[in-house]
């Protein structure tokens, strides 16, 4: 999966329609058979399936046909009219039947499961699951749970929106998803990782980036291994640059001296804390390698990159000094209470969009909603789609954090996360991943490589943390102050790994 490219509901159904004489419903429903096979956790149990009212209902057809054939016991509750069924699912149908198959309205009581099978509803879902249907998805969720068996999705869980990670309304809980084609994005961001279990991707025999170039695509070491190169020993600091982090207002120093810390730890040569609270104190006790500044000082220091946010908060000065960091020629990122006071502000909109080195913003869904003069739930509904939007309106590389973070850049292109676990759920987390991709922009990382980079790592991090064997930390209780460490570590492997 490191390179897997991702594509929408509208470009898999070009693609399916190019490809409507390849007989990919029967492809697909071999390929899940064979994972059905692999995955049933009892010689002796029936598998369940589940199918729906339209082709992923003829994909569960096809792959109960084959396991028949395999001398399997299999039960199918049919959720839909054979009458009414698209012409594909409904030969399926017919073959299935034909070969002695039968169906039932319901799900047979008294047995237990080896597997369950989710045929019910499958890409381009856009409404609500309500009635007998929501009702089957709760029963297999409870079964699953119940008989301790897998429960595979066909092509995207049933309630997922394959585009998006929303929900709507119930939806399976699976173990695995077989999506066929190509990966789809709303298996990996929003409750995507939470409802989709294993993702496996069947091609069918196609290749998807023959019918144009996809859209997105999953974030993975190879578009930024080649800047993973050993140091040479003939060097020294200013090898590695200066990065400046600006933030720290008083009650809220400790977000700005994460960042900090992030940043040195991370590789540069030089880090310059410029510190809003005139009562902090003149050196970092934990990290005395820091040197701190009064802002206008760190803003007249010569930096190679630039934070701007965290732990900024809402004195009188900070707008000025807000701006004042967008006339900078260097690489800023901007975050956290830099992104609220630009939410605020119109001349300060005007100013980050009319920069010219490059600008990070690295917001979370609440701060992307301000940005985006919307609500929250308006950003979660569609992730994607709204990192793109604050990418196009600020000319800028976007960082749109959560559950697979949307990566954005100002020419459309964008990716996803899938690094990382709960654990990154905590105060200080984000002012972490600031430091961090300061540190790479410092180096001379162009920002193009450095966000995604930074996101990658920092989520390999906190999954290091917690797998770490004997001693593990986390997820829970992972501090973000932990998280340095963790990525130092991490960076250094994927560095002597490259070479």
């Amino acid at each position: 999966m490191s390179a897997t490219a991702l594509f929408r509901s509208p470009d898999l159904r070009r693609i399916e329609a190019a490809a409507a004489d390849q007989r990919l419903m029967q492809r697909a429903g071999r390929a899940g058979a064979d994972l059905a096979v692999a995955l049933r956790n009892d010689g002796d149990a029936p598998v369940l399936i589940l199918a729906g009212p339209g082709n992923n209902g003829g994909d569960a057809f096809e792959l109960a046909r084959l396991l028949r054939e395999r001398f399997l016991a299999v039960h199918v509750v049919f959720a839909g009219d054979a009458a009414r069924l698209p012409p594909d699912a409904a030969e399926a149908f017919r073959r299935f039947t034909a070969a002695g198959g039968a169906t039932c309205a319901a799900i047979p009581a008294g047995l237990r499961w080896s597997l369950i099978v989710d045929g019910l509803f499958g890409i381009g879902l856009a409404r609500a699951i309500t009635g007998a249907c929501a009702t089957l998805i709760e029963q297999a969720n409870a079964l699953a749970e119940r008989d301790r068996c897998p429960l595979l999705a066909l092509d995207c869980p049933s309630g997922l929106d394959a585009d998006t990670g929303a929900l709507h309304g119930a939806a399976i809980r699976a173990s695995h998803t077989l999506t066929f084609i190509a990966a789809k994005p709303g298996l990996f961001t929003a409750d995507g990782p939470d409802h989709c279990g294993q993702v496996t991707v069947a091609a069918l025999d196609l290749d998807a980036r023959t019918f144009g170039d996809p859209p997105g695509r999953l974030i993975a070491r190879a578009q930024f291994a080649d800047r993973l190169w050993p140091r040479p020993r003939n060097s020294h600091k200013g090898s590695y640059g200066n990065a400046g982090i600006l933030g720290g207002a008083a009650g809220m120093v400790g977000a700005a001296l994460l960042a900090a810390r992030a940043a040195l730890r991370l590789g540069s040569g030089r880090v310059y804390l410029g510190l809003i609270d005139e009562q902090a104190p003149p050196l970092d006790p934990l990290q005395p390698e820091l040197m701190i500044r009064r802002p206008d000082r760190l803003l007249a220091t010569e930096l190679t990159a630039l934070a701007c946010g965290p732990g900024m908060g809402n004195n009188g000065e900070v707008i000025a000094l807000i701006e004042a960091a967008c006339g900078l020629d260097v690489p800023l990122v901007l975050d956290a209470d830099a992104l609220n006071r630009i939410a605020e502000n119109g001349e300060l909109r005007v100013a980050v969009k009319a920069r010219r080195a490059p600008t990070l913003l690295t917001p979370h869904p609440t701060e992307a909603a301000r940005l985006l003069d919307c609500h929250t739930r308006d950003v979660q509904r569609d992730r994607i789609a709204a990192a793109g939007e604050l990418a196009a309106r600020f000319d800028a590389h976007v960082a749109l954090k959560g559950c697979g973070t949307i990566v954005a850049a100002p020419g459309g292109a964008w990716s996803i996360n899938t690094t990382g676990n709960p654990g990154l759920a905590t105060a200080g987390s984000g002012d972490v991943l600031t430091g961090i991709v300061t540190a790479l922009l410092a180096q001379g990382w162009p920002a193009a490589q450095a966000l995604p980079a930074a996101v990658h790592l920092h989520g390999a991090a906190a999954e290091r943390l917690a797998a770490r064997p004997g001693d593990s930390v986390g997820p829970i209780g992972l501090t973000a102050g932990e998280v340095i460490d963790g990525a130092r570590a991490c960076f250094n492997d994927w560095v002597r790994a490259a070479r």
